[in-house]
């Protein structure tokens, strides 16, 4: 930038896929960058710890004040802040509004915007559509574990809450494993389950089956690779369940949401094996939260295993996180029998990562617009 003039370039959502967005083989790549980083502690996130998910803005039940808006499940604002080091050295903020009736708008459930920063003067550098941006990096980090966690050669993908975000994870699942030929859904309506297999169908016309499950039991059994992308439930009893007894020998269990598990099925070693993302982050969130006394026989893996850290029902040291593996310090999976349940929560890291690496390719194809923040910083000294 000249001296005293900061200019900064605007990335609409077009712009973004012409840039890259939606290359989920290149994505894949930044987040495997981005957990090695990870692992070497060459990040920070918020907080003192350096491992906060983001700050959330919520609203009251009731108020006086008028025009304040009122809670509601999932309506909520949020800015996640972080640093990346390594080849990317880009600070950056994601932030969005989300509203459920946003539908009746015509308008996603959340919109998202992503902010990269110089990480030295704080200058803009590029401000950018991040609903694609987003999704992918959700995708990719799930494919990253189906690429380190998985059995070899998986053929039967199940996928249950088939959503926006489960779409971008089957993109991934079949970028690192080719071998997936059949689709396994366990969904709510029928609308949202024919719109999944139609994404999928266009973009991976090898797929040779889908299978609509009627129960959760019958998406898990015979699969190799059983993906939860459901939406947490208000009420603890109300999100989904699985049972040990569904899961055949060598699957991989990821948990993108939360999902209820058998205490004994988690302490099961050496036949069971727990990898988190980023296990920090997860306590960051625990800390001071009041957990459920109902938890009897299932605890929740909305939260890393956490939760189950806290009521003594595995140890800190039973759970691995991807980075360790990434970096090979850690193995993942010790052999084709060991079931492996994997727990994503997402981290504003990999959005810096994928927003800086689609900021670099819209530089080099002149994609965007330049917009100047200002000419001469004097005169608001």
């Amino acid at each position: 930038m000249d001296s005293g003039r900061i200019d900064f370039l605007y990335l609409n959502e077009e712009d973004m896929i012409k840039s890259g967005v939606r290359d989920m083989k290149e994505c894949i790549c930044a987040m495997d960058e981005t957990f090695r980083l990870l692992y070497k502690g060459d990040y920070r996130m918020g907080g003192d710890d350096a491992n906060e998910h983001g700050i959330r803005v919520s609203f009251p039940k009731e108020s006086i004040i008028a025009d304040m808006p009122l809670s509601e499940p999932d309506y909520r604002f949020m800015s996640m802040p972080a640093y990346l080091g390594g080849k990317f050295h880009m600070f950056g903020i994601k932030s969005y509004g989300s509203n459920p009736n946003n539908g009746k708008l015509n308008l996603p459930r959340s919109i998202l915007m992503m902010s990269l920063l110089d990480v030295v003067t704080g200058a803009p550098i590029a401000y950018m559509s991040a609903n694609i941006l987003s999704s992918m990096r959700t995708g990719a980090v799930a494919g990253l574990g189906a690429k380190y966690l998985s059995k070899k050669n998986p053929k039967v993908l199940s996928v249950i809450g088939p959503g926006t975000m489960s779409i971008y994870s089957v993109y991934a699942f079949i970028e690192v494993q080719p071998t997936i030929s059949t689709i396994k859904i366990k969904g709510r309506g029928k609308e949202k389950i024919n719109s999944f297999i139609n994404y999928v169908k266009e973009k991976y016309p090898n797929i040779k089956e889908f299978i609509v499950c009627n129960s959760i039991e019958e998406a898990c059994k015979d699969s190799d690779i059983i993906y939860f992308g459901t939406t947490n439930a208000k009420k603890f009893e109300d999100n989904p369940y699985i049972s040990e007894n569904w899961i055949k020998k060598g699957a991989l269990i990821i948990s993108a949401s939360a999902l209820l598990v058998d205490t004994d099925f988690l302490s099961n070693k050496p036949k069971v094996r727990l990898v988190a993302d980023n296990y920090n982050m997860y306590a960051g969130w625990g800390y001071g939260r009041e957990l459920p006394t109902q938890k009897t026989v299932s605890t929740l893996l909305g939260m890393g295993f956490y939760d189950a850290v806290c009521e003594n029902k595995v140890s800190k040291e039973d759970i691995i996180d991807l980075g360790a593996i990434v970096c090979k310090e850690k193995i993942g999976r010790e052999n084709e029998e060991q079931i492996l349940i994997y727990a994503v929560g997402g981290m504003p890291v990999e959005d810096v990562a994928w927003g800086y690496e689609c900021y670099k390719k819209a530089i080099k194809n002149n994609i965007g617009i330049k917009l100047n923040l200002w000419n001469n910083s004097s005169s608001i000294r």
